[in-house]
């Protein structure tokens, strides 16, 4: 069986979202180069940073996804993440509030990635 190992996320400039993922998820980069930035998030599965040929992502290219970050732990945990990332400065999407799965909030990276934060299954 096969399953998902690598998570792009389409970014417009690899160094400025690799100092805000890096700084968001107190995380550092397996290797860095110009273009594609991958972090092991998990053994042999990886989230990275690409900007793909120059002309392929842009700021005005629509996201329809969102990364997850889902948080043991009660609805505190959601809270308490939420008022760490607003101190950091993160653009808030959706302030928290209650979903069918549990307390959640949205944000968006510099290029307008949304990252959803929302409690464990």
């Amino acid at each position: 069986m096969t399953t998902p190992n690598l998570f792009l996320i389409y970014v417009t400039d690899v160094e400025r979202a690799t100092a805000f993922y890096s700084d968001l998820f107190g995380m550092e980069p397996v290797v860095t180069t110009p273009r594609y930035v991958p972090f092991e998030v998990a053994p042999g599965v990886l989230f990275a940073l690409w900007s793909g040929r120059a002309d392929a992502a842009t700021a005005a290219t629509h996201r329809t996804s969102e990364v997850g970050l889902m948080l043991p732990g009660s609805t505190a945990a959601v809270d308490d993440c939420f008022t760490i990332w607003v101190a950091k400065g993160v653009t808030v999407i959706e302030e928290p509030y209650e979903e069918v799965f549990g307390r959640t909030f949205v944000v968006a990276d510099p290029d307008g990635n949304l990252i959803r934060v929302s409690p464990m299954d």
